[in-house]
């Protein structure tokens, strides 16, 4: 067979209903406008959009879809104009075609300037026709299939917008089967290293694993024979990328993952599947907090299941997902495993699932600044959810860390704006109280109350109430705040003799404006304009800012080209293997409250008469500092050329209080060539002894490789490193 007709012929074996001749018309027309041309990997062009097809297909796409599919690139790429293709192949193709099509011969200023304005057009495409986006998807997972064709500026950056962008997109969409091989060829190409040892890892264990899943599914086949009930049940693995994040982003080990494999319990209905669960829970001991219930509470894609972790014989904990068969394809194919068309028109039950794209265009329709959208959307993307229930027991879908602003507008923009204050579970809160799951909440509204303020943008954690505060703020002409605000600040930096112009950089007032938690300049303004943000702070840190450019120029000046090009490692005096960016001569101390090392992400933070402090980021009294204070932060990082320097921190170790366990800890430390600068003991209840060791160390991969190890010690119940 030449390449058509296997293409034809897997189209038939995937969908035999498949209206053929329409779908070869397509393929003809692409060989045609497509001849020629070549990919990276020398192939023909025209095998891009053949597999890009196949893929729609295996998603169960109409046959106008995977035409579009086969088209996809043809008014892009190619003399074929749109109203050709729309004369050829109907409109409902050419929006399609045009929904994935690139802006290409427009300019713009910058990489993520042009990637802002195509998401633009995507997602207002996709407004008219989620198809859009699944053509999309497919075409970029074809790209990663076939990535290693091409440089290794563009891997990088094609794999890192598809972990920040794509891969979320299809998890929203539902499609789970695409996200995971995403996720997975991104990883194996940014951290190749890692997806490899990830790898070995799993495969290692590999058989001893299948073999106790083999054993549990036996088990659990006897007692569901038992139930007369029709099912399926599988073993299943966790796709790599999501193993990653887990040991990087939580701090855990692979045999930490509990569901690293998990078995899946396939039945015919809802009532069969809390069943199995009562069985389940009767054969094995689940452990507390592991047990969702996403039938109840569906995920923003439709995804529903119960899963639930459980304590093997073996001492093991597995995962069990139960689900019903048509629960499990919506899982695999998300929004394609029901997105039926009759004349090109999506059916009414499937539009509403899509309120977070609809909620997506508002927002974006405000937001000129590229970076300020790419952030906004990685955010949505990102976001975790929390669900909420109203008093009369609907459940509601927020952004975690949400708060009753964004519960209020969600329910109607009437309540939000004149909402005063919630009750949670029957007592009152703050509207900047945090919600968490599970919390009944009820909006206390006032008909006296003046509407939204500037401070709101602060609260508000969720695009859709920020986009409507703002709306409000702009109809009630409160953006003459704006105008007000930026005439006060250059007003005022007149005043103290400096030029606004060199002062009021945009650089300098977005940092500004994100040190004060606010999304943009405008927003700045208009909270100085509304007295929500005193000018004297926002001048002091915009001086710091300027001020910090001009030491770092003076730097340059003095000590010529060379210092030029390596000022932003500009040593301290003393030895304490840390630079402050732009500035010499400090006094430079580590915190007792965190004490950072190599490998933590540190800040700096100007003390009064006593230089600069260095903190971990994520340390608590850094998080909880007020806003005022925050400008005193400064740029500092580790000195590659001091790698070899020792500093102390403290690990604490809660153990069982028994003879020859000091012993056993220091024999650990001696053999990791570890020095214990200090220890300190205090007994608690139940003969447990909680331990607060000092240890010299070099960096944090040294830490996690000692916490490994005393971890192994009989009797250690736990480990980890001490922030005060």
């Amino acid at each position: 067979m030449n390449l058509m007709e296997q293409f034809l012929y897997d189209l038939l074996q995937i969908n035999p209903s498949i209206n053929i001749e329409l779908v070869q018309r397509a393929y003809l027309k692409a060989e045609s406008y497509h001849e020629g041309q070549l990919r990276k990997s020398g192939e023909p062009y025209l095998v891009h959009p053949i597999e890009v097809a196949k893929i729609l297909a295996e998603l169960g796409m109409d046959e106008n879809t995977i035409v579009a599919g086969l088209l996809h690139d043809t008014v892009e790429d190619t003399s074929y104009s749109e109203k050709a293709l729309k004369a050829d192949f109907g409109e409902e193709v050419a929006l399609l075609v045009d929904g994935v099509t690139k802006l290409g011969s427009l300019i713009y200023e910058s990489k993520e300037e042009r990637q802002a304005e195509n998401l633009r057009k995507m997602f207002l495409a996709m407004s008219k026709d989620i198809r859009v986006l699944i053509i999309k998807l497919a075409d970029r997972l074809h790209n990663l299939r076939t990535i290693n064709y091409m440089n290794d500026e563009q891997i990088i950056e094609k794999c890192k917008e598809t972990l920040e962008i794509y891969a979320p997109l299809a998890s929203r969409l539902g499609i789970y089967t695409m996200k995971f091989e995403l996720e997975d060829i991104a990883l194996k190409q940014l951290d190749p290293d890692a997806y490899y040892d990830l790898v070995s890892q799993v495969k290692v264990k590999k058989q001893q694993r299948e073999d106790n899943i083999n054993k549990v599914i036996r088990e659990i086949k006897d007692s569901l024979n038992e139930l007369q009930i029709h099912y399926d049940i599988t073993g299943r693995s966790k796709h790599f990328y999501s193993i990653y994040r887990k040991m990087k982003y939580q701090n855990r080990q692979l045999e930490e993952i509990f569901d690293l494999t998990a078995i899946r319990i396939i039945v015919d209905s809802v009532k069969d599947c809390y069943a199995v669960l009562g069985i389940v829970h009767t054969m094995w001991k689940p452990i507390p907090g592991r047990f969702k219930d996403y039938i109840a509470m569906p995920k923003t894609n439709r995804y529903q299941s119960l899963h639930t972790t459980v304590i093997g014989d073996s001492g093991e904990p597995f995962e069990i997902q139960i689900r019903t068969y048509e629960m499990h394809r919506i899982a695999e194919y998300g929004i394609a495993a029901h997105w039926k068309y009759k004349e090109g028109v999506a059916e009414d039950r499937e539009e509403g699932k899509l309120a977070w794209l609809r909620q997506t265009l508002e927002w974006q329709k405000d937001l000129n600044d590229p970076k300020e959208f790419m952030e906004t959307l990685r955010v949505d993307l990102f976001s975790n959810q929390v669900f909420v229930f109203t008093p009369k027991g609907d459940v509601i879908e927020l952004p975690a860390g949400s708060t009753p602003l964004d519960f209020a507008f969600k329910i109607h923009s009437a309540i939000g704006v004149k909402c005063i204050g919630a009750k949670v579970n029957g007592k009152m809160v703050p509207i900047d109280h945090t919600l968490k799951n599970g919390n009944i909440v009820e909006i206390v509204t006032s008909s006296n109350s003046k509407g939204p303020s500037i401070d709101w943008l602060k609260i508000a954690q969720s695009s859709n109430a920020r986009n409507k505060i703002r709306g409000w703020l702009k109809k009630e002409s409160k953006s003459d705040y704006t105008d007000k605000g930026k005439e006060m600040l250059e007003k005022y930096v007149k005043r103290k003799g400096y030029d606004s112009q060199q002062i009021l950089k945009g650089q300098y007032i977005n940092k500004c404006a994100k040190a004060f938690n606010l999304a943009s300049a405008d927003d700045l303004y208009t909270s100085i304009g509304a007295g929500g943000v005193l000018l004297s702070k926002v001048v002091t840190l915009l001086l710091s800012y300027y001020q910090d450019d001009k030491q770092a120029e003076l730097v340059r000046k003095e000590k010529g080209e060379h210092a030029a090009e390596n000022k932003k490692k500009v040593k301290k005096k003393d030895q304490t293997g840390v630079t402050v960016k732009g500035v010499d001569n400090l006094l430079i101390r580590f915190s007792k409250c965190c004490n950072p090392v190599p490998g933590d992400e540190i800040i700096g933070f100007i003390t009064k008469g006593r230089g600069i402090s260095v903190h971990r980021k994520d340390c608590i009294n850094v998080l909880s500092l007020p806003e005022d204070e925050r400008q005193r932060f400064i740029d500092v990082e580790w000195d590659k050329q001091k790698e070899n320097m020792s500093y102390d921190t403290d690990i604490n170790i809660l153990a069982e209080d028994r003879k020859g366990l000091f012993s056993d800890l220091s024999r650990v430390c001696e053999d990791m060539d570890v020095h214990i600068a200090g220890v300190n003991a205090k007994s608690a209840k139940d003969g447990i002894i909680n331990i607060t060791m000092t240890l010299s160390i070099s960096n944090t991969g040294q830490i996690e490789k000692i916490l490994r190890s005393l971890r192994s010690i009989q009797g250690v119940a736990d480990v980890y490193r001490a922030i005060i």
